[in-house]
C-alpha cells in the first residue's frame, strides 16, 4: 500500500506566499536604490524606466503593509490575544515606513518632471536629481529590512493557528487588490538571483494569461533591469 501525502496545512502555503513578498520587496528596493546610485553618479541608466519601477515599489510595499494592518492583523488579533501587542509594533513600524514611502514619491515625482520638461535636462541635473532621491530610497530599505525581520518571526508563530477558511479567505482578497501594474517585475524579482521560498505557491494565485505570459514577461524584466544599469 502506498503511503499517503498529508495535505499541507494552508496556513504554512499561507507563510510562504508571504515570504515571497517579502523577497519581493527587498530585492524591488534594492533594485531602485541601487539604479539611483548609479544615476547619482552619472552612469548610464533610463531614467523613465527607473520612475516606473521605483513608483511601482512604493505601491507595492504600500500595498501589502495595507493588506496586513486591514486584513491579517484582525484575524491574527482574535486567535492570538497574546500577540496584540507584538501587531500593534507591525503597524507602528508600517506608519512609519510610509511616511518614507510618501517622501521618496516626492522626489522620484522631481526626478520624472526633470526628464520630462521642455528644457532637456543634462546629465548633471539628473544625477542632483537622483542623489536628493538617494537618502529616502535607502532609509525605506534600511526601515523594510529592520520590518520584515521583526515580522517574519511573529508571522511563524501565528499562521498555523489560523483556520484554513480563513486563510484561504484572506488570500482571495489579496489577490483580488493587488495592483495589476508590473507584473514582470514580480515575476523577475522572485527568479533573479535565484527563485525565491514561496515561488510555487505565488505563481499558482495568479491569473493563467500571467502564468502563460511568464517567458515574455520575464523578457520584458531583463530589459528594465538593463535599462536601470543593473543587468548581469
Amino acid at each position: 500500500m502506498s503511503a499517503t501525502t498529508a495535505p499541507r496545512p494552508q496556513g504554512s502555503r499561507m507563510y510562504d506566499e508571504l515570504m515571497a513578498v517579502h523577497a519581493i520587496m527587498r530585492r524591488g528596493t534594492a533594485l531602485v536604490t541601487g539604479s539611483l546610485d548609479r544615476l547619482a553618479h552619472e552612469k548610464s541608466v533610463g531614467v523613465k524606466a527607473l520612475v516606473g519601477t521605483a513608483r511601482w515599489m512604493i505601491q507595492f510595499v504600500h500595498h501589502h503593509h495595507t493588506i496586513e494592518d486591514d486584513l491579517f492583523w484582525p484575524v491574527l488579533r482574535e486567535l492570538c490575544p497574546a500577540a496584540v501587542d507584538e501587531l500593534a509594533v507591525l503597524t507602528r513600524e508600517h506608519l512609519v515606513l510610509d511616511v518614507e514611502l510618501r517622501r521618496l514619491s516626492r522626489e522620484v515625482d522631481a526626478l520624472a518632471a526633470l526628464d520630462g520638461s521642455r528644457d532637456r535636462a543634462d546629465r548633471a541635473d539628473r544625477a542632483a536629481a537622483a542623489q536628493a532621491a538617494l537618502p529616502s530610497a535607502r532609509r525605506v530599505g534600511e526601515l523594510l529590512l529592520a520590518h520584515l525581520a521583526l515580522e517574519e518571526p511573529v508571522l511563524r508563530k501565528l499562521l498555523p493557528y489560523v483556520a484554513d477558511t480563513d486563510i484561504v479567505r484572506l488570500r482571495k482578497a489579496v489577490v483580488h487588490g493587488a495592483p495589476r501594474t508590473g507584473p514582470h517585475l514580480v515575476i523577475g524579482l522572485m527568479e533573479d538571483p535565484d527563485p525565491v521560498q514561496g515561488r510555487p505557491d505565488m505563481l499558482s494565485n495568479f491569473p493563467p494569461p500571467i502564468r502563460w505570459a511568464r517567458p515574455l514577461l520575464l523578457n520584458r524584466y531583463h530589459a528594465t533591469t538593463q535599462a536601470l544599469g543593473a543587468a548581469r
